[in-house]
């Protein structure tokens, strides 16, 4: 009985392994829908991210510069200095070599002429006392810019740490959009866009400089949204905007952080927006230009393209907007 209790027990164990949820079962294919929800989810959480990435990565090019530029200052009055304190020691020799010590008694009396020789001497003494005091000045100043340029190195390792930190997180989540990529790819949902697409012409009510942003941006619809794109063959959200304006002749920062606080005293109510408008979302993980009529223009995701949408049909919650 024990011999044939055995498989009937083993039988069920196996049963219930089978059935157990997750474990043997395999996942349902997700639909068409389910993924581009999924990736969206995942592109929000990218976006903040890869936002933060940039700003900081703008920060760091920032401190570079300055520290580049200060070493470099530094390096060019190091040199004057160096050439200053030579002048003044080969000047001191020369006048050694000359008159031997020409300040004592003998020395001027033996000279055939002591009158020439205490003009000369004065005339020395008054050049050496002045490449002194300029060697003193270029010391006192390069003793500042030296200070100034080991903060600028300080600044510079911070940023450069800071950006490091973010560049982890930013791998990880660029991870998880490249397996959404080939989901929507295995579904036939992914657009990889055109990057050498001429878009389509604006016909909108903008006028000014925000038609000629508008222009531009219409001129980039088909190109694919590229994280970290700054074009002309794809870009992102803010790289989109940034890149628009600049057409019209208006110079916006890089990051939806930092277009948002350079909007600071120039943003509207959602009830009065105008053509060339900037429209953020919630978070400030996504940026929009508003093209008038109810529409947008913008770079949207991963594994999509630069397009024209309504703003109805947006479906993020806006945080606000700003007039460039």
């Amino acid at each position: 009985m024990r011999l044939g209790r055995t498989p009937l027990a083993a039988g069920l164990l196996i049963g219930l392994v089978l059935t157990a949820p997750g474990v043997a079962t395999a996942d349902p294919r997700p639909t068409v829908k389910q993924a581009k929800a999924k990736l969206e989810r995942l592109n929000n959480r990218a976006d903040k991210v890869v936002d933060r990435f940039n700003t900081l990565n703008e920060e760091y090019k920032k401190a570079r510069t300055r520290h580049t530029r200060l070493d470099a200052s530094y390096k060019r009055k190091l040199k004057t200095v160096e050439d200053l304190r030579a002048d003044v020691v080969g000047m001191a020799v020369s006048d050694y070599k000359l008159g031997g010590d020409v300040s004592s008694w003998p020395g001027m009396f033996g000279n055939p002429d002591p009158g020439r020789t205490l003009g000369a001497l004065a005339l020395a003494g008054q050049m050496q006392a002045e490449r002194a005091e300029k060697l003193a000045a270029f010391d006192r100043e390069n003793k500042g810019l030296k200070v100034e340029r080991d903060r600028a190195q300080e600044a510079l390792v911070v940023a450069d740490g800071e950006r490091d930190k973010v560049e982890k997180e930013r791998a990880e989540i660029l991870d998880l959009v490249k397996d959404q990529k080939k989901l929507l790819e295995r579904l036939g949902a992914y657009n990889a866009g055109n990057p050498n697409s001429t878009g389509t012409k604006y016909t909108g009510p903008a006028s000014g400089n925000a038609r000629s942003a508008l222009q531009f941006a219409f001129a980039q619809t088909g190109k694919p949204y590229i994280y970290g794109g700054t074009g002309p063959r794809g870009y992102d959200c803010s790289g989109f905007t940034q890149a628009s304006w600049r057409a019209a002749g208006v110079s916006l920062p890089r990051t939806t952080w930092q277009q948002w606080a350079w909007g600071a005293n120039r943003k509207v109510p959602l009830d009065q927006l105008q053509p060339g408008d900037l429209i953020f979302s919630q978070g400030l993980g996504h940026v929009t230009m508003y093209a008038g009529n109810g529409n947008i223009v913008h770079a949207p995701q991963t594994g999509d393209v630069i397009k024209v949408v309504k703003l109805s049909a947006y479906g993020k919650s806006i945080a606000g907007a700003i007039r460039p």
